[in-house]
């Protein structure tokens, strides 16, 4: 956060209300920097860094969820809290924000002083920076971003990324709850199979909150995969229930597991930018 004035974008395409939040949160010490439009909120991110965004959802270009997904792609600005700011109320408009991981979820019409307090809030917890996934307990963000530059030190490595496909959509049927308890469900099955047959000295995190991360042992990447393959696809169809297994809720977008490897003699690390660059496309696969 900036050591004199925290910078604030608000990205609103409703005259009045921007008006309104420049001047309050000029006169409450912030850096406010205003835009009407989706696409420019974007671009402000990109070029300034801004320490927090309010972020209204209809928007007359892209609409907020849109822009929020932009800024959390990017590694230079994924960090950066979101508050949306809408007057969408209902609960897929609510499910589909929250994937996105904001830092809060206003609806319209709202008290100034306490959306003050939100953005306060916000901005004392993101200063802390989370090293840890609060699901999983696995390291996350910094931690992660530390074992990436001792490999790019390193001659030889192996990297394999294990992610949890249509996530979102099984949270939208069951709720926060019970993807909490499948992500946890996979970690252990992961640090059940590294104690096995992976190495002491093998690291396992989160490159995002539905993507695993593990450094292992050049030699041992191929066995790992296949066990860990072998007991996440299975265990995959017993976290629906029966009724919506035979109604086949999720036959279109049933849970799945991606899994992609990445050793030292496939590619040439430039810098942490592109390696996690790289890495995050792999998850896309």
């Amino acid at each position: 956060m900036s050591a004199e004035r925290p910078r604030l974008l608000v990205v609103e395409d409703d005259l009045d209300i921007a008006e309104m939040l420049n001047a309050y949160f000029k006169v409450q010490g912030f850096e406010v920097q205003v835009a009407n439009y989706g696409e420019d909120g974007v671009k402000y991110c990109f070029e300034q860094h801004p320490d927090l965004v309010i972020l209204d959802i209809r928007l007359p270009d892209i609409d907020g969820f849109e822009v929020a997904k932009r800024i959390k792609e990017n590694r230079r600005t994924q960090n950066i809290p979101i508050i949306f700011l809408t007057d969408r109320r209902e609960r897929e408009d609510r499910l589909r924000g929250l994937a996105l991981n904001p830092q809060d979820y206003v609806t319209k019409p709202f008290d100034v002083q306490e959306l003050r307090l939100r953005v306060r809030n916000a901005l004392r917890s993101n200063s802390q920076g989370p090293l840890t996934n609060p699901v999983t307990n696995l390291p996350t963000g910094g931690l992660v971003d530390e074992r990436l530059m001792e490999l790019m030190g390193q001659r030889s490595w192996a990297i394999l990324l294990v992610s949890i496909k249509n996530l979102d959509f099984f949270r939208e049927v069951y709720g926060f709850v019970a993807s909490d308890d499948l992500l946890r469900a996979a970690a252990l099955m992961l640090h059940d199979a590294i104690n096995e047959v992976g190495a002491p000295n093998d690291f396992i995190g989160h490159l995002s909150p539905s993507d695993f991360i593990l450094v292992v042992e050049p030699e041992s990447v191929t066995g790992l995969k296949d066990r860990m393959h072998k007991r996440l696809e299975v265990s995959m169809c017993y976290f629906y229930k029966e009724q919506d297994r035979q109604a086949g809720v999720f036959d279109q977008r049933p849970l799945g597991v991606h899994f992609a490897q990445l050793t030292s003699d496939q590619v040439q690390i430039k810098d942490l930018d592109s390696f996690r660059n790289q890495l995050i496309n792999l998850t896309r696969g």
